[in-house]
C-alpha cells in the first residue's frame, strides 16, 4: 500500500514539474509587456493583448500556414519514400538488410551544423531560401530513417501467408501495399505519421538557418520574438503553436499507442 502511494505521489510530482513550464509561459502570456520583463512578479492584472497580437494576421496565421504545409507535406513524402523502402527490407529477404537500416539510422545522428553550409550553398543556387520546399525535403531527408525503421518492425510483424494469398489472387506488388499491407498496419501508420508531424513541427535549427519570411514556420517565427524581448507575446505564441500539436496528439493518443505496440523490430 505504501510503496503504490509513494509511487502515485511520484508520478504526480513528475507531472507536474514537467507541466511547470507550460503554467509559466500562460503566466507570462497574460502579463503586459512590462510585467512579462519581471518573472517574480505574481500579482499582475491579466490581459489578452498577447493572445490577440500573436493570433494577427502579422503573428502567426501566416508561420502556422507554413507550419502545417510543411510538416503534411514531409510527413506525406515521407510515406511515399519509406513505405516501398520498408516493404522491401522487411518482406523481400533483402541483401544486407541491417547494414542498409544503420546506416539510415546513423545519418539521423548527425548534427545538423555539420551540414548546414553546404546544405545551404546548395539551397541558394538552385533559389530555395526561404520556400516551404526547402524545408520539406529537409524534413524528409531527417526523418525518413526514423519513418523507414517504424515501419519496417510493423511490416515484420505481419504473417507471410497474407502476402502470399495476395500473390496467388494476381495482386501487383502495388495492390498489396495499398489493400493488404495499408489496412493490416493502419494503426502503425497513424502513430508513425503523427511522430513524424511532431518531429517537423518542432524542427527549429533547419528552419532558422533556410527561412526568414516566406517560408519560416512557427518555430522561425517565435525566435525572431526572443531577439525582441516581447517576452509576453513569446510565450502567447508559444503557447498556441504547442496546443494545436497537443490537441492532435490528445486526440489520438490511442491510436498512438495502439501503434507503438503494435510491432517491435526483430
Amino acid at each position: 500500500m505504501m510503496r503504490k502511494l509513494l509511487l502515485t505521489w511520484l508520478a504526480w510530482g513528475v507531472a507536474l514539474s514537467i507541466s511547470a513550464p507550460i503554467f509559466l509561459m500562460l503566466l507570462t502570456a497574460l502579463k503586459s509587456n512590462v510585467d512579462a520583463l519581471e518573472p517574480s512578479r505574481l500579482l499582475f492584472i491579466p490581459t489578452l493583448d498577447n493572445f490577440i497580437a500573436a493570433g494577427s494576421p502579422s503573428g502567426i496565421q501566416r508561420p502556422l500556414l507554413n507550419s502545417v504545409v510543411e510538416a503534411g507535406g514531409a510527413t506525406a513524402l515521407c510515406f511515399l519514400l519509406a513505405l516501398p523502402t520498408a516493404y522491401a527490407l522487411a518482406l523481400c529477404n533483402a541483401k544486407h538488410r541491417r547494414a542498409v537500416l544503420h546506416g539510415m539510422l546513423m545519418t539521423r545522428f548527425m548534427p545538423g551544423i555539420g551540414v548546414a553550409i553546404p546544405m545551404y550553398l546548395i539551397f541558394n543556387a538552385v533559389g530555395l531560401i526561404d520556400t516551404k520546399l526547402a524545408l520539406i525535403v529537409i524534413y524528409t531527408t531527417t526523418n525518413l530513417p526514423i519513418v523507414v525503421w517504424m515501419l519496417f518492425s510493423y511490416l515484420r510483424e505481419l504473417p507471410p501467408g497474407i502476402l502470399e494469398s495476395g500473390q496467388m489472387d494476381g495482386a501487383t506488388v502495388r495492390q498489396q501495399i495499398i489493400f493488404v499491407l495499408v489496412p493490416l498496419c493502419l494503426p502503425g501508420l497513424c502513430s508513425t505519421a503523427l511522430l513524424s508531424v511532431v518531429l517537423c513541427w518542432n524542427e527549429a535549427f533547419w528552419s532558422v538557418q533556410m527561412t526568414s519570411l516566406e517560408g519560416a514556420p512557427l518555430s522561425a517565427y517565435i525566435s525572431t520574438l526572443s531577439n525582441d524581448l516581447l517576452w509576453g507575446r513569446l510565450s502567447a505564441a508559444s503557447l498556441l503553436a504547442i496546443g494545436s500539436i497537443l490537441l492532435i496528439g490528445w486526440l489520438t493518443q490511442r491510436q498512438f499507442v495502439r501503434g507503438l505496440t503494435f510491432g517491435a523490430v526483430q
